[in-house]
């Protein structure tokens, strides 16, 4: 009787494994990053849905609370891994452009600010709606990553890491 069992049990774990690395290797995850163009602080145009590199796209708005707190944390993650990915703040439609202006001048953070004037770009991820929220994408075009409200920074630094370790 325990010889079944124990057969049993190693079944069920190979069955999980091989979901595992099904999930993990072969499947879309989140899926794949809508195609949306965004140009970066050098002028260089990244295709979200074929980045370079990974990219970590933010939502955010002026009237945030939660968005202007986070974007110290952003800004220093940034700063410690450099050119291992590219983050990318995108206003609300909602957001009234000269106040994102304002904001944008009074705090240079090291980071790309696109403002989503027509609501195109927060709606081809989704239909996003609430501030903030983010995704981490692969090179490969995958979304790995969302978070609606504040980030995680240990687990998104982690994952930008695995993805860029040729830095």
């Amino acid at each position: 009787m325990q010889n079944i069992g124990s057969k049993l049990f190693g079944v069920v774990v190979i069955g999980l494994l091989a979901t595992l690395v099904y999930v993990t290797v072969f499947s879309d995850g989140l899926g794949k990053a809508p195609e949306v163009m965004v140009t970066n602080n050098q002028g260089e145009e990244i295709a979200l849905n074929k980045p370079k590199k990974p990219v970590l796209v933010n939502f955010w708005a002026t009237s945030c609370p939660s968005c202007i707190q986070e974007m110290p944390d952003m800004a220093k993650m940034k700063q410690e891994l450099g050119d291992r990915f590219e983050l990318i703040a995108i206003s609300m439609e909602y957001d009234p452009q000269e106040q994102v202006q304002k904001f944008v001048q009074a705090n240079p953070y090291p980071f790309v600010f696109v403002m989503d004037k027509d609501g195109k770009i927060a709606k081809s991820f989704g239909d996003v709606l609430l501030t903030p929220t983010s995704f981490l994408i692969a090179p490969n075009g995958k979304i790995v990553y969302k978070q609606v409200g504040e980030l995680h920074f240990a687990d998104v630094t982690e994952r930008i890491k695995q993805m860029s370790p040729q830095f």
